[in-house]
């Protein structure tokens, strides 16, 4: 079952979803095995009609071996309620610790017509299918991905753009700065 505030975000307009570089969870599922992980390094590629966006993901991660083995992945961005989860989950890794995500208190849904685990108490989500470019993930830990699905907390995220003004403070996306602290998105201002 999707959360209540899950509304679809037209993919013309997914790239505003992270065009403000949050920090994001990465969650991805092979073989029955479902796993969740965080990073700061991702970013909107190309935006249009076929949005792409990337991430970098260490060698070291389990989700990686998911991803790649998949072809699939999303990406979600937490909140300011989530920090603790974040910093969880990105510490964590699955193959030492198989039972993080309870651990961590992630609770995992599905989007109409996917399989692909998304994570509850974000206020955006993009499912993508990887962008195979060997050299580039092998030598960069680069990964692309086109974004084939995308979903905003319409709290927060309304009529192709974000709506943090109004909105409690516990539904702004946090910013990874260093050592386990982040930064929270902030008030608009007009240019």
């Amino acid at each position: 079952m999707t959360p209540a505030h899950f509304t679809p975000v037209p993919l013309e307009k997914s790239w505003r979803l992270m065009n403000h570089g949050p920090t994001v969870l990465v969650s991805a599922k092979h073989g029955g095995i479902t796993n969740v992980m965080a990073a700061a390094w991702a970013c909107v590629l190309d935006y249009g009609q076929a949005p792409k966006v990337t991430v970098v993901l260490d060698k070291a991660t389990f989700t990686r071996g998911l991803i790649e083995a998949s072809g699939f992945f999303a990406l979600q961005l937490p909140t300011r309620a989530m920090a603790t989860l974040t910093v969880g989950v990105g510490t964590d890794s699955a193959r030492d610790v198989p039972d993080k995500l309870a651990r961590h208190g992630v609770r995992i849904f599905t989007a109409p017509g996917s399989d692909l685990p998304l994570v509850e108490g974000c206020v955006g989500w993009l499912v993508c299918r990887l962008v195979p470019e060997p050299h580039n993930q092998q030598a960069y830990d680069l990964f692309i991905g086109e974004v084939v699905g995308a979903w905003a907390d319409a709290r927060v995220f309304r009529d192709g753009r974000w709506h943090f003004e109004g909105a409690p403070d516990e539904l702004r996306t946090i910013h990874h700065v260093a050592g386990g602290q982040f930064l929270v998105t902030g008030a608009p201002v007009q240019g």
